[in-house]
């Protein structure tokens, strides 16, 4: 979704009072307090901002809400916590060690996934590709001659691939634990898969 000018001056105007209501909005960028209301859902909806606290809307008058700017324009700094702790849980051990961290690592996310072993294939592929999806993967899945492949459209830790590419393997070792079967990945973030690079797995013959 695009982002309108009266959106635009919404967060040009957070930015520049921090914390702000509908009604501060309403008189400062002369629009309605329901027109206000309207972009602050939109724009809370899509994490830019987020409600950060309220005060008292007169004697009798119900809390206002305070709306800030979101982490999602703000950063968190978890992209650089998560690389560091990956930098001192991986660093330092052997590759075969290394592997089987990540395939520790895989299982835990794996969570209700993993089926019971007489679980049929499609079974463990539909609940797969929803527990992915759980974890913010935009997955899908597609027939081929060689057997199923998931197709990933959105990389969750898109901000420190570059520097850990060892979290596809975890991917792969998911996948292999979830599908019962030897998942390898057949394509990173190649082509477009709407409007994002994406990456393929399934199984090599």
């Amino acid at each position: 979704m695009s982002m309108t000018t009266a959106r635009q001056r919404v967060l040009n105007y957070l930015r520049k009072r921090r914390t702000v209501s509908a009604a501060d909005i309403s008189r400062d960028l002369g629009m309605t307090q329901a027109n206000a209301r309207h972009h602050l859902a939109i724009l809370e909806e899509t994490g830019l901002v987020e409600v950060v606290g309220r005060r008292q809307g007169g004697r009798r008058g119900r809390p206002v809400k305070l709306y800030g700017l979101g982490r999602v324009v703000l950063g968190d700094g978890l992209d650089v916590l998560a690389s560091r702790l990956l930098d001192e849980w991986l660093d330092s051990v052997s590759d075969a060690e290394k592997a089987s961290r990540l395939k520790r690592l895989a299982r835990r996310f794996a969570g209700d996934a993993q089926c019971e072993p007489s679980a049929s294939p499609m079974r463990r592929l539909t609940a797969t590709v929803a527990r992915l999806n759980e974890l913010g993967y935009q997955a899908r899945w597609e027939a081929h001659a060689d057997g199923p492949r998931v197709i990933l459209g959105l990389c969750p830790y898109a901000a420190i691939i570059a520097k850990h590419p060892e979290l596809c393997q975890m991917d792969a070792a998911l996948l292999t634990d979830c599908l019962a079967q030897r998942v390898t990945q057949l394509a990173k973030l190649e082509g477009e898969e709407g409007g994002r690079p994406h990456c393929v797995f399934g199984e090599r013959r």
